[in-house]
């Protein structure tokens, strides 16, 4: 799939004020951190469409981008950023928990992971929540040009493992990404492309 407009549509901090359409619906989620500004930005080959920052946790609302005018891409907080407060961080969690609950437009969710580290309990924890809801979901693996192929290979076996030994009975779909050499764009583009078509017929 070719992304030919990718344009802001709205930002805002309650699920029910998202947009009223039945526009298909692809959100990114992640821990704080994990590069999401960054992997939008060279999904839609745009540079400045998500905002990046240095500064963990930027992203603080539900941020909807219509692309091809076909489709929605739903950037959401970050969770687990620890200079949140905690009264906030519960704030995050529980619009976040109010989007993928409420929103029948979500077709699926990219869970994004930094492929650097090992599973981390709140990556894992999140994934379990969508499963036990029956909310579809890949995994992204972020930042896969900071590793050599080797180590990569390793660390995404030891992530199958952790899942797969607790409560998984097989490995979610997945995609290796780097938002610098572009790696996984056109992987996880045409994934919502052949979706899309699928949801037309």
């Amino acid at each position: 799939m070719q992304i030919k407009s990718a344009e802001f549509v709205i930002s805002n901090s309650d699920a029910a004020k998202c947009p009223n359409t039945m526009i298909p619906e692809y959100a990114f989620i992640g821990r704080s951190n994990v590069g999401k500004s960054s992997l939008i930005n060279m999904l839609t080959s745009r540079k400045n469409l998500a905002k990046t920052s240095g500064r963990p946790g930027k992203t603080q609302l539900i941020n909807h981008f219509l692309i091809n005018k076909n489709w929605h891409l739903v950037d959401l907080p970050g969770y687990g950023y620890a200079r949140v407060s905690k009264k906030d961080k519960k704030y995050f969690q529980k619009f976040i928990t109010d989007y993928f609950e409420q929103r029948r437009q979500l077709i699926s969710a990219f869970v994004l992971v930094d492929c650097r580290h090992d599973p981390q309990p709140i990556d894992v924890d999140f994934m379990e929540y969508l499963g036990e809801r029956e909310i579809p979901f890949s995994i992204i693996f972020t930042k896969a040009d900071k590793l050599k192929p080797n180590a990569l290979e390793r660390n995404i076996e030891h992530y199958k493992k952790t899942l797969l030994e607790g409560a998984w009975f097989e490995f979610p779909n997945y995609f290796v990404s780097s938002s610098s050499k572009n790696m996984g764009q056109e992987e996880i583009l045409n994934y919502i492309g052949e979706i899309n078509a699928n949801l037309e017929h």
